[in-house]
């Protein structure tokens, strides 16, 4: 149930509201928009009678969201959500631009990409430290030795950090590295995971489940959403088809559902999508165009040694020419790359 306040509504009188919702047994999520306050009454009361909120003092309307998903709904929340992480905003007018490689694989290689990652105007640094590969007897990880290789080199050329995490044990110690945890397509229903991490401050990226549909996607990002972390951002990088020309089908078509149906900012992974180095700069001038918030690609400077996903990185002077070509896709459209 949404609670639209009346626009001059008092402090002392959202108070009174709450507590009127609290004592009906809703959990209440408080929104402040640009011109109103927006309170989300969430419980499961299909025969509660809204007349009993609408008479409240400070109310302005009530009304009932439809979607399963609450929080994540443009009707709890009609602007964009913008995650702010030092400085650097995700979901407004800039499109951001995440860069680095699959796993780290030692200092040399972690710092000589973010170099390149920090002389291309990208601003996050990703890398994987925790490694799920579908062979147990493939490249694992680095754990927390990769951790602090990645923080190292992002602070030297002040980028941000995405890295992934795989299970409820490594939340406390990768938040000490990472600005932005990244939650994994197989992890997407990893429920437990998800309410935890909907405890801590860091934002949150979550991938699409190899065969999620939207609505699953935005049910997940409901988890996090109602256990108290509200900056998440959600990422397209593919869904299992019966197509096998490439890695996965990349479903552009989410980007524009999910900000119809969404506030949260929109990401897409072109390289997981397809797996193929000469599809990942195609696919991110299609992402751009239809409106991401930012990109996530995978940048390696030897990809034949690289110890996973190595098909699927971009070279480095491949990396440069996409950061150009998508710079004037977004100039088209309104927006600009960062």
């Amino acid at each position: 149930m949404v609670i639209v306040l009346e626009k001059n509504v008092a402090d002392k009188q959202i108070e009174n509201i709450i507590k009127h919702l609290e004592d009906f047994g809703f959990a209440v999520h408080k929104s402040t928009g640009v011109e109103q306050i927006v309170l989300g009454a969430i419980g499961v009361k299909p025969d509660f009678d809204t007349r009993n909120v609408k008479i409240i003092d400070g109310v302005a309307e009530v009304y009932r969201i439809t979607e399963p998903y609450k929080l994540a709904s443009r009707s709890f929340q009609k602007e964009n959500t913008v995650i702010t992480i030092k400085g650097i905003p995700i979901g407004g007018n800039e499109v951001m631009m995440m860069a680095g490689p699959c796993s780290i694989e030692s200092e040399e290689q972690i710092f000589t990409l973010a170099e390149i990652v920090a002389k291309s105007g990208a601003k996050i640094l990703r890398g994987g430290a925790f490694k799920p590969r579908t062979s147990p007897y493939a490249f694992q990880g680095m754990g927390e030795e990769g951790l602090k290789l990645i923080r190292k080199a992002a602070d030297a050329y002040n980028l941000l950090v995405i890295t992934e995490v795989m299970e409820i044990a490594q939340i406390d110690l990768i938040g000490k590295y990472t600005d932005i945890y990244q939650i994994g397509a197989r992890n997407m229903q990893n429920f437990s995971l998800l309410k935890e991490l909907g405890k801590t401050n860091i934002p949150i990226m979550l991938k699409r489940g190899l065969s999620a549909t939207i609505e699953e996607w935005l049910m997940s990002a409901e988890y996090i959403l109602s256990s108290g972390n509200r900056q998440v951002i959600m990422c397209e990088r593919g869904i299992r088809t019966f197509e096998t020309a490439t890695r996965n089908t990349f479903d552009l078509s989410s980007i524009p559902v999910l900000q119809k149906k969404s506030h949260l900012p929109v990401a897409a992974d072109p390289s997981h999508a397809t797996g193929l180095r000469d599809k990942v700069l195609p696919m991110a001038r299609a992402a751009v165009a239809a409106g991401a918030d930012a990109l996530m690609v995978e940048v390696h400077h030897q990809p034949e040694k690289a110890l996973s996903d190595g098909p699927q990185a971009l070279l480095p002077e491949q990396f440069m020419e996409l950061m150009k070509q998508i710079r004037l896709i977004a100039e088209v459209i309104g927006r600009k790359i960062a």
